[in-house]
C-alpha cells in the first residue's frame, strides 16, 4: 500500500505483503508463498485466470453507463454552481525548480521551468542518454532461427546427417534433414508471427508527452523525451519517465496502482516524485523528468523480472535431460561395437554402418518435430481464443503451473471503489447521509477523484438523494485538505438555508464535531466503535457532517468503501481449481482488507504476514518451519 491513505480519508495501517490461502489444510496453505511456483505461475496468471470475455464486455459496457450517467449528472450539477463555472475547486499553476536525482548529473536537471531545453540540448541529451524506452534484445532472425538447430537431440542429428552424407545415404540424410528443418520452420514461423503482432500492439499503444522546448509547449512521442525535460502533467496525463514536481503550491492525485497496487490515488505536492507509468487523476503541474528509459523505477523493476525469467522452462530442461541420457546410452553403445567390430576386423564402412543404423534408432530423431508441430497447433488454437504465444515452450510451462499466485488489486479486484451500507446515527437516514457526502464532491468530469466518483455511482440507489442533489447550488468548494483530511463544500438549500458539508478521515470529521460541541456518549461511542469494527474487516470509512445555517454541527455517520472483486473472479478462480490449480493472494495492503476480499472471493481466510516469514527483514518463524513452508 502507498502512502495515499495516511494523507487521506483513513488512517492506514503499515505495508505488509500478505499471502491468502485457498483453504483451511494447512499442506494448501503453507503453499501461499511457496517461491519455487510463485515466480512461474505469476507470469502465467494473466493467461490462466483470463476474464471471459463476454463478462469482461458485459462489465465495460456497464461502466461506460455509468460514466456517461455521472457526466450528465455533473453537467446538472454544474448549473447549480455559484461561480458557473469549474473555478470553485483550486487550480494553481506557477514556476518552481527543484533539481536532483541521483541517476542525471545535478547540472542536467537545473532546466529552466519557464523555458524548457533547447532543440540542441536534446540532441545533445538525447545522444548522452539515449532513447526513452526499455532496452530490447534485437536478436538476429537468422541466429534465432539457427537456435532451432541447437539441443542435445539436434546436435546427434546433425552428426548422423553428416555421417549419412559421407556414406552417400541420401535416403537417410534427406529424412534428416527434413525433420531438422520442420522442427526449426514451424517454430521459427509460430515465434515470428507472434512477435510481429506484439510489435504491432506497441505500436497503436505509443503515448505522446507535453513538454517545454525553446520556451513553447509542445506535443512529442513519449520516447523522445529526455533528463532534465519540463514535461506537462495534467488530469490523465500518463507519466512516460521519471521526474519530479517543480510547480509549487500544486496538489496533484496520481493513481500509481500498476506500481503498488494500491487503487487509491496518491497525493503529489512540490519537489516529490512522479514514477514513469503512472496516472494522472486530477490536479496540473510541470516536473523535471530525472530518470528515463531503463533508469527509471519501472525500468530497473523490468530487469530484475528479465533476469529472474531469463531460466529455461521445465519442459526444455526436461527434453535436454532425455537427449543428454539417450546420447550417453549410444556413444556407450558405439564404443562398445567399434571395440568389438575391431577385434573382428570389420572394415571401417562398415563400422561407420554400423553407427550411423544406432544413432538413428538410439535417438528419437522425431521428437524435437513431432514436439513443436504439436505445441504450435496448441498455439493456434490458443489464438482463436485471443492469447499470444511468443515461446512455444511457454505453452507447456504453463499447463505444469500447480499454485497460481495473483496480486489482487486491478486483477482479482476493479480497482475501483465502490460503497458499501452506510452507518448513520440515530434519527438520519441514508438519503440524507448520501446527499451531504456527494455536496461535499468535485463537479468535474475530467479527473474526478475516484472516491467522488464512487458516490457520484452509487446515486442510483439513493433516488430521494439523486433528485434532491440537483436542487442545491454549490457556493464554495473546497478540494481535499490534507492537514484537516477533509473535503468542505458551502452549498445553499432549495429554501436558500445555507449548509456547510463536510466529509473525510472518520476521527477528523467526529474532532471538527466535537471542537463545536459535546457529543452524547452513546453516539460517540457507537461511531468510534463502527469505525473500528470496519477498519478490521478492511473498509475505508469516510465520515460525514453538516452544520445548518449558524447551527451545530451534525455527525450523520460512516459511508465504508472498498475495491470489490470483479463480477466474474470468483467464477474464474472455481474453474481454475477444477483444472487442479491453487489460488494464492498475495496483495501489500492491510491483513483485514486481504481477508474481507478473500472471504468474497471464497478463497479461505488464512492470511500469512510477509513480516512473520521474514520477507520484511524480520520473521519470528523458525528456520525449519519456514523451510517446510517454502518447500511445501
Amino acid at each position: 500500500m502507498s502512502s495515499t491513505e495516511a494523507k487521506q480519508y483513513k488512517e492506514k495501517p503499515s505495508k505488509e505483503y500478505l499471502h491468502a490461502s485457498d483453504g483451511d489444510d494447512p499442506a494448501n496453505n503453507s503453499a501461499a508463498s511457496s517461491s519455487s511456483s510463485s515466480s512461474t505461475s505469476t507470469s502465467a496468471s494473466s493467461s490462466a485466470a483470463a476474464v471471459p470475455r463476454k463478462a469482461a464486455a458485459a462489465s465495460a459496457a456497464v461502466d461506460s453507463d455509468s460514466d456517461e450517467d455521472i457526466d450528465q449528472l455533473i453537467d446538472e450539477l454544474q448549473s447549480n454552481y455559484g461561480e458557473g463555472d469549474e473555478s470553485g475547486e483550486e487550480e494553481i499553476r506557477t514556476d518552481g525548480v527543484h533539481a536532483g536525482q541521483r541517476v542525471v548529473p545535478e547540472k542536467d536537471l537545473s532546466t529552466d521551468p519557464a523555458y524548457g531545453l533547447t532543440s540542441d540540448e536534446v540532441a545533445r541529451r538525447r545522444k548522452k542518454y539515449g532513447l526513452n524506452q526499455m532496452a530490447e534484445e534485437n536478436e538476429s532472425l537468422i541466429v534465432k532461427f539457427l537456435m532451432f538447430f541447437v539441443g542435445p537431440i539436434q546436435f546427434v542429428m546433425e552428426a548422423a546427417a553428416i555421417l549419412a552424407a559421407g556414406l552417400s545415404d541420401w535416403v537417410d540424410f534427406g529424412v534428416i534433414c527434413a525433420l531438422l528443418l520442420l522442427n526449426a520452420s514451424v517454430g521459427f514461423i509460430q515465434e515470428f508471427q507472434a512477435g510481429s503482432i506484439v510489435d504491432e500492439l506497441k505500436k497503436t499503444l505509443a503515448n505522446t508527452a507535453t513538454v517545454i522546448r525553446d520556451g513553447q509547449l509542445i506535443e512529442i512521442p513519449a520516447n523522445e523525451v529526455v533528463p532534465g525535460e519540463i514535461l506537462q502533467l495534467e488530469s490523465g496525463t500518463i507519466a512516460p519517465a521519471d521526474g519530479r514536481i517543480v510547480t509549487e503550491d500544486c496538489f496533484l492525485q496520481i493513481d500509481q496502482s500498476a506500481i503498488t497496487g494500491e487503487s487509491l490515488a496518491a497525493e503529489k505536492h512540490y519537489g516529490d516524485e512522479v514514477f514513469s507509468s503512472s496516472t494522472v487523476k486530477t490536479g496540473e503541474a510541470f516536473m523535471v523528468v530525472t530518470a528515463t528509459g531503463d533508469n527509471t523505477f519501472v525500468g530497473r523493476a523490468a530487469a530484475l523480472v528479465g533476469q529472474a525469467s531469463g531460466v529455461e522452462g521445465h519442459f526444455t530442461e526436461v527434453l535436454n535431460g532425455i537427449g543428454i541420457i539417450l546420447l550417453v546410452l549410444v556413444i556407450a553403445t558405439l564404443l562398445l561395437v567399434w571395440t568389438a567390430c575391431f577385434y573382428r576386423t570389420v572394415g571401417i564402412v562398415s563400422i561407420l554402418r554400423y553407427t550411423l543404423g544406432i544413432t538413428i534408432i538410439g535417438v528419437p530423431v522425431g521428437l524435437p518435430a513431432v514436439v513443436t508441430t504439436t505445441m504450435a497447433v496448441g498455439a493456434a488454437y490458443l489464438a482463436k481464443k485471443q492469447a499470444i504465444v511468443q515461446k512455444l515452450s511457454a505453452i507447456e510451462s504453463l499447463a505444469g503451473v500447480e499454485i497460481l499466485c495473483s496480486d489482487k488489486t486491478g486483477t482479482l479486484t476493479k480497482n475501483k471503489l465502490s460503497l458499501h451500507e452506510p452507518y448513520t446515527v440515530e434519527g438520519v437516514s441514508p438519503d440524507d447521509l448520501m446527499l451531504t457526502a456527494c455536496l461535499a464532491a468535485s463537479r468535474k468530469k475530467k479527473g474526478l477523484d475516484a472516491i467522488d466518483k464512487a458516490f457520484l455511482k452509487s446515486l442510483i440507489e439513493y433516488p430521494k438523494a439523486k433528485d434532491a442533489l440537483t436542487k442545491y447550488k454549490v457556493l464554495e468548494f473546497h478540494p481535499f485538505d490534507p492537514v484537516s483530511k477533509k473535503v468542505t463544500a458551502v452549498v445553499e438549500s432549495p429554501e436558500g438555508e445555507r449548509i456547510v458539508c463536510v466529509k473525510g478521515a472518520p476521527l477528523f470529521v467526529l474532532k471538527t464535531v466535537e471542537e463545536d460541541h459535546p457529543i452524547p456518549e452513546d453516539v460517540h461511542e457507537n461511531y468510534e466503535n463502527k469505525v473500528a469494527e470496519l477498519a478490521s474487516r478492511g473498509f475505508r470509512a469516510l465520515g460525514v457532517a453538516r452544520k445548518r445555517g449558524e447551527g451545530h454541527w451534525e455527525i450523520l455517520g460512516v459511508m465504508p468503501c472498498m475495491d470489490p472483486p470483479r463480477d466474474d473472479t470468483a467464477q474464474t478462480i472455481n474453474e481454475a481449481r477444477n483444472l487442479g490449480l491453487r489460488i494464492k493472494m498475495l496483495t501489500g495492503d492491510a491483513v483485514g482488507i486481504a481477508k474481507e476480499t478473500c472471504r468474497q472471493l471464497g478463497l479461505g481466510t488464512n492470511i500469512y504476514n510477509a513480516e512473520r516469514l521474514g520477507l520484511g527483514g524480520g520473521g519470528d518463524m523458525p528456520g525449519s518451519e519456514l523451510a517446510d513452508f517454502v518447500e511445501n
